[in-house]
């Protein structure tokens, strides 16, 4: 079953895009470091990002991707704010300022599991086991934040 289809009979109005490349894929793993789940990089070909209603970021296009997640592990400031993020892979936001990621460990994406970081207390808090559960979850109402 497609993505399009799972996501479309959760959330009738999501926006859908030109898929990405093999190699932009590639090309966004090298700059971040780290291999993508095999869940999302089949979705990014199928769709580079999701938008939901007003605009939400259900899934991020890649070029956001690797730019959200350089800026969190580069910016000079957040050491002094927050845990480091160098073991978080941001692919997603809530619209209030949490961020959906997955955990990275020794240089790789090894659990699916998917965590939400919580801006305001900087706690990482895993909502979901897997890529489609985040969706269905956040989609339905069922993952408050």
């Amino acid at each position: 079953m497609s993505w399009k289809y799972q996501i479309l009979k959760l959330c009738s109005d999501a926006e859908f895009f030109p898929g990405a490349k093999p190699h932009e894929i590639q090309q966004a793993e090298a700059e971040l470091g780290v291999a993508l789940p095999e869940d999302l990089a089949s979705l990014l070909q199928e769709s580079n990002g999701v938008e939901g209603e007003y605009g939400l970021g259900l899934i991020w296009p890649l070029e956001r991707i690797v730019r959200e997640n350089i800026e969190f592990r580069e910016n000079p400031d957040f050491p002094e704010l927050y845990m480091p993020f160098k073991h978080l892979l941001f692919f997603a936001d809530a619209g209030n300022g949490d961020l959906f990621a997955w955990p990275i460990q020794a240089g790789e994406i090894r659990r699916l599991d998917v965590f939400v970081w919580n801006h305001e207390e900087d706690s990482r808090t895993c909502c979901a086991p897997s890529l489609s559960t985040y969706l269905e979850r956040w989609l339905t109402g069922e993952l408050l934040l």
